[in-house]
């Protein structure tokens, strides 16, 4: 069950929010969404849902442990949690990938067992592991009941696609909150726009970078330079939209409950650097990695040699965290190499760049990065690279190219558009016209009344009339 789901939507969230409303006391809210998220993630696999109660198990006996140790032991005790989660994590994500490196060069296993993949076992591994990091520190107290850590590390909300949230910016929530007419009006607005972002204009940016991407090595070869350029805009602004969407649900879901989930995206395709697109684009994995990985490894502290170490290992490690496939070892390269010559290499000298080009720069270096990201066989990625520099043998043949291009301008205009605050600073315009008129603010009522409805109504069509809805993210 996804979020861009009828039977999501008008089913099992209204339930949802239906009996959370009705329950009045704490503990009773705090149940009725723990056994929400239980049924939500069961919904994929029983299997999957016992791997969550191990991993909250470990780090709930080892929080309690570490909060009253001191010394070594404590240290210890940290350690030795975050090795059992890695390990966890490590078996059903990268057991298949490493045993097929082995038997490229060894000629065993004679084949490679396959091990599905935990639904969201990336980003709740990541979220306890800050959990134990923080007890360990002291900036959180250690969760005495395991229901409420449970409930922390299930939350459907955010589960399965993030953002990663941090104990302590729920820990208060879980305990007593509030959820106010205008949170929830909030809530259901946020919603209704990550659900339009991703039925209506992700799923068919999809359908379009799909067009030209599709099929073998020998088959991406056969596409022109023109196809291939589209449905690499196509991608582009497809992988954006789905998972900002996934986050503005997760977001508008969570105001909706009374919790307050931190941002996940912020235009990160208005950036004019490298370093400021990774500071916009999924925020809340980059600041683990900056708090849990790159800063207790020595960060800017101990020289540039190291420094570049510490970078070098933070990147690889996020292209891993996302899919256990070289590729995804080479598109965090390919940003650890930009990130180090901008800062190393431009450093002031940056910002004396013209922003328009250095804002050009940005998007061709991540079209790039995305076109490393969806290829997983090495064949099909240079297939694909070769072909997009006119170097295959058809690459003067746009034909259909150009009438895919005809046929998907329009759309492809409004998705670039909801990449940018355009549509929330004319909502922003018109709030503020309303302290000078009583008339502007009626229309501001209006809007914010009825978009939301529109939204949904939109999404909803979408939804029944095409059954492609992919999930970008269900491999993280």
């Amino acid at each position: 069950m996804v979020f861009s789901s009828m039977i999501f939507v008008f089913a099992f969230l209204v339930l949802n929010l239906l009996t959370h409303s009705l329950c009045r006391s704490m503990r009773a809210k705090n149940i009725c969404l723990l056994v929400s998220s239980l049924i939500f993630y069961s919904w994929a696999s029983l299997t999957f849902t016992a791997i969550l109660l191990f991993d909250t198990a470990v780090c709930w006996f080892f929080g309690l442990f570490v909060e009253v140790s001191s010394g070594k032991a404590r240290k210890r005790l940290l350690a030795l949690c975050v090795t059992i989660l890695l390990l966890v994590l490590g078996t059903f994500k990268y057991t298949g990938f490493l045993l097929e490196n082995v038997r490229l060069l060894f000629g065993v296993p004679e084949k490679v067992p396959e091990i599905v993949l935990p639904l969201g076992i990336s980003f709740y591994t990541f979220q306890l592991i800050s959990y134990v990091a923080d007890v360990y520190r002291g900036r959180v107290k250690a969760q005495r009941k395991f229901w409420k850590l449970l409930l922390y590390a299930s939350l459907f909300h955010q589960c399965v696609a993030g953002p990663i949230v941090r104990y302590g910016e729920v820990a208060e929530a879980i305990e007593e909150r509030h959820v106010t007419t205008a949170q929830m009006s909030r809530g259901i607005s946020r919603f209704t726009v990550g659900l339009a972002k991703k039925a209506v204009l992700a799923n068919a940016c999809a359908a379009v970078a799909d067009i030209f991407f599709s099929g073998d090595a020998a088959a991406l070869a056969a596409q022109s330079t023109a196809g291939l350029w589209l449905s690499g805009a196509a991608w582009m602004l497809q992988i954006y939209l789905d998972f900002s969407a996934y986050s503005d649900m997760a977001v508008g879901m969570g105001l909706m409950c009374g919790f307050h989930y931190p941002e996940n995206f912020d235009y990160p395709y208005l950036s004019g650097s490298i370093t400021d697109f990774w500071r916009s684009w999924h925020m809340t994995l980059g600041n683990f990695f900056r708090d849990y990985v790159y800063i207790p490894l020595g960060g800017n502290r101990r020289g540039r040699g190291r420094q570049v170490l510490n970078l070098l290992i933070v990147w690889s490690l996020t292209g891993l965290w996302h899919g256990a496939s070289w590729n995804y070892v080479l598109w965090g390269l390919y940003y650890f190499v930009f990130l180090v010559f901008e800062k190393f290499a431009l450093g002031k000298r940056l910002e004396k760049i013209p922003g328009l080009l250095r804002h050009a720069a940005v998007l061709v270096i991540v079209f790039f990065g995305w076109i490393l990201f969806r290829f997983e066989d090495m064949a099909s990625l240079g297939a694909v690279l070769r072909g997009l520099f006119g170097l295959n043998a058809n690459a003067a043949a746009p034909l259909t190219a150009r009438i895919t291009f005809t046929s998907n301008w329009a759309l492809l205009l409004v998705s670039a558009v909801a990449c940018t605050p355009l549509v929330t600073n004319l909502r922003l315009l018109l709030k503020k016209r309303s302290v000078r008129s009583g008339g502007a603010m009626t229309a501001y009522a209006v809007v914010e009344a009825v978009h939301p409805v529109l939204l949904l109504v939109v999404s909803a069509m979408a939804l029944v009339g095409n059954s492609y809805n992919p999930f970008l993210y269900w491999m993280f």
